[in-house]
């Protein structure tokens, strides 16, 4: 039988791991020290249920939306700070919601709290909409585009890409594993919640990228949401990023001249 604890464990399989939350922590309180922020907007009544909005120097162009990853039990949006300096460099505000983690939240749950940030940062930001995610973020920002959306239509119409980096679009083999005792993910749930399972809304562009370093399982996660929503007539292109581990594909979100950021703008 297939060890699927390990087929998920970023960590366990990138020497030096232990230490990079601290590095991304600080690294994102520099980045929040020189830029144009309004910090902890509530989007709900839950006490993580707030984001930020990072400013660019002008007028928007429109909203980026990043959605952090964690596997929907770790971390918040401080961390990532500095992944906006890409989007907000071409003249995008970009929005970085904190979302109620697991056990006291479930995944359904949580789709539908970013759901609701979205349209917060939404009513703040006009133009058009582009999503952004890594891992769990992934899943949830593909899930915004599913016909069972939580977004609004209106809010739906406006977004034009989503960048799904590193994500999980079918949640069916996380119950095999350890950390479903923190998930708690039923069978009908995992189905429900796996956006490879689900009809994706027409019209809005989807990349999707994950690194040729990176757990198989992830790879395979990246190419199973490729090959079904290509069937479903869905506008999707698939990039294999040479050798980036988990945690380094994400560098190209800061440049602005990245192909990674040119993925989530649509240059």
């Amino acid at each position: 039988m297939r060890d699927w604890d390990d087929a998920f464990n970023n960590m366990g399989h990138v020497e030096g791991s232990a230490a990079l939350p601290g590095f991304w922590a600080k690294r994102a309180e520099d980045y929040r020290a020189q830029t144009r922020i309004d910090a902890d907007i509530p989007y709900g009544s839950a006490k993580r249920e707030t984001l930020d909005l990072v400013w660019p120097d002008g007028a928007p162009k429109g909203l980026v939306v990043f959605v952090h990853g964690g596997f929907w039990m770790r971390l918040d949006k401080s961390y990532w700070t500095d992944l906006a300096e890409g989007a907000r460099a071409q003249g995008w505000a970009v929005a970085m919601p904190s979302y109620t983690l697991t056990p006291e939240a479930r995944i359904s749950e949580i789709t539908t709290q970013v759901g609701a940030a979205i349209e917060e940062a939404a009513r703040r930001v006009g133009g058009p909409i582009h999503l952004v995610g890594h891992s769990a973020g992934g899943h949830l920002v593909t899930r915004m585009i599913c016909d069972n959306s939580p977004l609004s239509a209106q809010t739906i119409a406006r977004v034009e890409q989503v960048l799904s980096i590193s994500g999980l679009h079918d949640l069916r083999p996380l119950r095999q594993t350890a950390m479903n005792d923190t998930l708690r993910l039923t069978a009908e749930e995992a189905t429900e919640e796996s956006p490879a399972l689900l009809t994706p809304v027409p019209g809005v562009r989807v990349s999707i990228w994950v690194g040729g370093g990176e757990r198989p399982e992830f790879i395979r996660q990246a190419r199973l949401l490729d090959m079904i929503w290509q069937g479903l007539d869905a506008t999707t292109d698939l990039t294999i990023d040479g050798d980036h581990n988990h945690f380094t594909i994400l560098e190209g979100l800061k440049s602005p001249d990245s192909p990674l950021c040119a993925g989530l703008l649509g240059g």
